[in-house]
């Protein structure tokens, strides 16, 4: 009863939240923003530091639910983040995410390859997260955030035949996007190691005003859902912390000179492992896997076929004697 308590007043308090903005949400072809958002809230002092490899491969191609037999279509990001938090109080912090990419699209077709690449510095976020203990009921936290994606990155990129590449090749979108952020969690008496939490994440998205120097491009505004379960276990005394998460993304279209584009926008639903072991009390290290289990894209796309996140979390804690406030 507790669980679906928890569910249905963060499902009503994040409908609420939404709503009383401009509904808007998403993001570029395989660069990870939104979704590796998300350090734990500390004690009062705390920075938190995480340095993690993303590897993102897309290399399926559907027509609305239907896997088709074509795979002359390969895109890769390989993107380096940097997460950085600092706790204000015990429940008040801010978190950001900043990012380097390098993406690549190869295309086969009639024995030939074409290569367009490029690498650079890509965009970032900042984000204002508070967290509400107990809020819903004993041993529950409910978390709320407000951030905006800041425009980092270049959208100038050429090729190797000095044309601008298109905008989802780009490092960078040139445009401001804002990022709403709703979570609960529940921990459990007869286990307090076990938790279980929802999030909603809600991207809205800005405008290109400069795309291709003479029009517009605004990419699809997103939402995203993580449902997750985790514990902690002991292993030759060190700490593990395997999960297990499924995530809901829905995107809608993209537009481009005021009109909607096709083969843009779509449903998916991941299943996510992750398993993260403590080397030291404040030094830890995680890998996860995003595994596709269901996609229903308009038109026909490429759609991620896996990625895999790696990475270690690095904890610098306020000295034991430092005194803390709510």
């Amino acid at each position: 009863m507790c669980i679906k308590k928890t569910i249905l007043t963060s499902t009503l308090l994040f409908v609420i939240f939404v709503q009383s903005f401009n509904a808007q949400t998403c993001c570029s072809g395989g660069v990870p923003l939104s979704n590796n958002l998300g350090l734990s809230q500390q004690d009062k002092g705390t920075i938190q530091l995480g340095l993690n490899y993303d590897y993102n491969n897309l290399n399926t191609l559907n027509s609305g639910t239907e896997t088709l037999n074509d795979n002359s279509r390969l895109r890769i990001t390989h993107s380096t983040l940097l997460n950085a938090s600092y706790a204000f109080t015990n429940n008040f912090s801010v978190e950001g995410l900043f990012t380097w990419v390098n993406q690549r699209r190869k295309i086969s077709q009639f024995g030939n390859e074409n290569l367009d690449q490029s690498s650079g510095i890509g965009d970032g976020v900042l984000l204002l997260k508070y967290r509400f203990p107990n809020i819903i009921s004993k041993n529950s936290d409910l978390t709320l955030g407000l951030g905006t994606k800041i425009p980092l990155g270049s959208s100038t990129e050429l090729d190797s035949r000095d044309i601008l590449l298109i905008n989802d090749l780009q490092p960078g979108s040139n445009a401001w996007d804002f990022i709403y952020w709703l979570s609960t969690s529940k921990r459990f008496n007869f286990r307090p190691s076990l938790n279980t939490s929802i999030r909603f994440t809600y991207r809205s998205t800005g405008t290109d005003n400069n795309y291709l120097g003479n029009s517009t491009y605004k990419y699809g505004n997103e939402f995203q859902v993580f449902l997750n379960f985790s514990d902690q276990f002991n292993f030759l005394k060190t700490l593990t912390n395997p999960s297990i998460s499924l995530k809901y993304r829905n995107t809608l279209k993209d537009e481009t000179g005021g009109g909607q584009l096709d083969n843009t926008g779509g449903n998916w639903v991941f299943l996510i492992p992750n398993f993260s072991i403590d080397i030291t009390p404040n030094i830890a290290f995680s890998t996860k896997a995003e595994l596709p289990i269901y996609s229903n894209v308009d038109g026909t796309q490429l759609t991620p076929t896996y990625r895999i996140t790696s990475g270690f979390l690095f904890k610098l804690k306020p000295k034991s004697d430092s005194i803390n406030f709510n």
